[in-house]
C-alpha cells in the first residue's frame, strides 16, 4: 500500500478531512468578527428623557450626562446615572415612582400621578421583546 492510499484509507476512516478542518476554522473566525463588529456598532448612544409635568414636556435630557436634580418646585428629584434615569424622591405618599427601577429603553416611563410627573424615554436602547403573539 503506497502512502497516498495509506493517508487516504485514514481521512476516510476518521471521516474529518483537513479541508473540513479548514472550513470550520473560516466559520469561526467569520463569526468572531461579525460578533466584534456587531459589539462595536450596536453602542448607540443612551438616549434622552423627556419630563413631563401635568401633560407638558418641561425638559428633555441626555442620559450619557449624570446629575441628580429636584423638579416640579422641589416635590421630585430625578437621578440620572449609567446611562439610566431613576425617581430618586418624591413627596407622594405612596413613593411607587420612587420603588421603580431605573430606566433606558425606548418606551418606558416612570410615572408620579400624585404630582402628575412622567419621565419617558425617547430615542434610547431598543426595548427588548417580552413575548411574541398572533
Amino acid at each position: 500500500m503506497s502512502h497516498k492510499e495509506n493517508k487516504s484509507h485514514e481521512e476516510k476512516a476518521s471521516g474529518f478531512k483537513k479541508n473540513d478542518l479548514i472550513l470550520v476554522l473560516l466559520v469561526f473566525a467569520a463569526a468572531g468578527i461579525f460578533f466584534s463588529g456587531h459589539l462595536f456598532t450596536s453602542q448607540k448612544s443612551a438616549g434622552v428623557v423627556e419630563i413631563q409635568i401635568d401633560g407638558k414636556v418641561v425638559e428633555t435630557l441626555d442620559l450619557q450626562k449624570e446629575r441628580a436634580f429636584k423638579i416640579n418646585g422641589g416635590t421630585n428629584t430625578v437621578q440620572i446615572e449609567n446611562g439610566k434615569v431613576k425617581m430618586a424622591a418624591a413627596n407622594c405618599p405612596d413613593q411607587i415612582c420612587v420603588h421603580q427601577k431605573a430606566i433606558s429603553r425606548n418606551g418606558e416611563s416612570i410615572i408620579c400621578l400624585p404630582n402628575k410627573i412622567v419621565l419617558k424615554i425617547v430615542d434610547g436602547e431598543e426595548a427588548e421583546l417580552d413575548t411574541v403573539t398572533n
